[in-house]
């Protein structure tokens, strides 16, 4: 079972290197956000309307964050996690159309082995595009002209392991919502219709962009509950000034684990019928 299910995760791996269209595609938008959204849309300068503001002030205000850009930056490096996954569902559609699915279910590869490395290949693609994401960011702080990501908090190897633990369990629940999505439709227009109302509701309804603080109470708790949300609090609460969250870290990362987990058990059940020998 082990080399079958490696062999299937580098058979998704190759496919997704091979597809650079793909690739810039999961990249286009928050390199879009940062580079446009974030440049033009600084919040912080709004604080400065009335005078010049201490820098205790404007952390509180982006929640530890030295300053708008940085805190939204991280916030796309977790909406990367959510456009790198889009394609999975219909991928898996186009392999089903193509006979790729009917092939491995009629081989001597146990189910769960095509299923994980489907959910598994499609869970590494968003830490590489992450990686790429929050590069950028830190680059942009050495441009003239640009707002960058600046870190002013005591990243510790803990707190990166934290970071990549929290980007990865996200993944990992995008990537079997899309996969679930995948296996119940036949049809890549029914697909792009379904993900397309996902997909800015995910961002608009997190905190990605900006703190839940200055969000409507209804809107807060919407927040509270979204994967984006916890995802990114734990990287900021690594990256930025400490204390600024009601909850650690590990609490965030609990919650995730559990909503991967959950959606994880979905997706089995779904994939295990799509399966199934017809």
């Amino acid at each position: 079972m082990y080399r079958d299910l490696m062999a299937l995760i580098r058979r998704e791996l190759l496919i997704w290197i091979r597809s650079p269209t793909g690739i810039i595609s999961s990249l286009i938008f928050p390199i879009m956000y940062l580079a446009l959204f974030g440049q033009a849309l600084n919040l912080g300068k709004l604080l400065q309307l009335g005078g010049p503001q201490p820098p205790a002030v404007t952390q509180a205000a982006f929640l530890g964050a030295p300053d708008y850009f940085s805190y939204f930056s991280v916030g796309m490096v977790g909406f990367v996690a959510l456009t790198a996954s889009l394609f999975l569902g219909a991928q898996l559609i186009f392999d089903k159309r193509l006979g790729y699915v009917k092939k491995s279910i009629v081989a001597p590869i146990p189910r769960m082995s095509i299923f994980g490395g489907r959910l598994i290949a499609g869970a590494i693609r968003p830490l590489v595009l992450g990686a790429v994401v929050f590069t950028l960011a830190l680059v942009f702080a050495h441009v003239s002209g640009l707002s960058g990501l600046t870190v002013n908090g005591n990243v510790t190897l803990l707190g990166v392991g934290e970071i990549v633990v929290a980007l990865l369990l996200l993944s990992l629940s995008f990537t079997a919502v899309f996969l679930a999505v995948g296996f119940l439709l036949e049809q890549p227009q029914s697909y792009f219709g379904i993900v397309n109302i996902l997909n800015l509701p995910l961002l608009f309804t997190s905190d990605a962009m900006y703190p839940q603080t200055i969000m409507p109470g209804w809107l807060q708790s919407v927040s509270a509950y979204n994967p984006v949300s916890m995802a990114v609090n734990v990287m900021r609460e690594n990256l930025f000034a400490p204390g600024f969250y009601p909850h650690p870290a590990e609490f965030y990362l609990g919650e995730l684990a559990l909503y991967a987990f959950a959606i994880g058990v979905l997706d089995f059940l779904i994939a295990r019928r799509g399966l199934s020998a017809k």
